[in-house]
């Protein structure tokens, strides 16, 4: 059994959980997000509003009651706009637990990541797809299926739901914070994106069946 990186041991999920992401703001990339299980309880937050009112080189994923629970900073200079995660909340002298970066400076719509564990080389993981398109797969060395993001379908409707609200499903035995910490550095990458391509003329909600 392939070992995976745990960040927090409480959100290791024991059964395929499927999880309700919510962007709160869709004028800048990492504006905040908030994460909520099938009964509608809030799992994560993220808390960013505006261009200038946060450190946007430094995001922090927390639980409901505020505490951190990961922490991601970009490192600099870096062409391949490499992040570093840390357990909790960071502080000066902390040592990473894995890093993520682009796999190439080249293209922009189409996302593969590498996330690098750092003190066991031989747990590492694959992000492919098209984050403002909301479809992504993370694989882990085995290139095994451990989580992936998509498009969420109001089941009462069938009808497929705007980019601002998508779902984030998880596979037994990974870490769930783990996976949303991918989420937000997803979003730093290639959030500007959600407005190209004319997007931002599409409606919020229409046919599942449409492309």
């Amino acid at each position: 059994m392939t070992e995976e990186l745990v960040v927090q041991d409480g959100y290791v999920f024991t059964q395929e959980t499927q999880l309700t992401v919510l962007k709160t703001s869709l004028f800048f990339a990492g504006d905040g997000f908030t994460v909520y299980d099938c009964k509608g309880q809030l799992v994560f937050r993220f808390d960013c509003y505006g261009p200038s009112t946060r450190d946007k080189d430094e995001l922090v994923l927390m639980d409901p009651q505020g505490h951190s629970l990961l922490t991601l900073r970009r490192k600099k200079p870096s062409l391949h706009q490499r992040w570093e995660g840390f357990r909790g909340e960071r502080t000066d002298g902390d040592k990473p637990m894995f890093s993520v970066k682009r796999s190439s400076i080249i293209g922009r719509s189409r996302t593969t990541l590498t996330v690098e564990v750092y003190d066991n080389p031989g747990v590492e993981y694959l992000i492919e797809g098209c984050f403002p398109q909301r479809c992504c797969k993370i694989y882990n060395s085995t290139r095994k299926l451990v989580a992936e993001i998509r498009r969420k379908v109001d089941p009462t409707t069938s009808v497929m739901l705007g980019k601002e609200v998508f779902m984030l499903c998880v596979q037994p035995g990974f870490d769930g914070s783990f996976a949303m910490g991918l989420v937000l550095v997803l979003d730093q990458i290639n959030g500007e994106n959600f407005f190209d391509s004319g997007i931002t003329t599409e409606p919020a909600v229409h046919p599942a069946t449409e492309d």
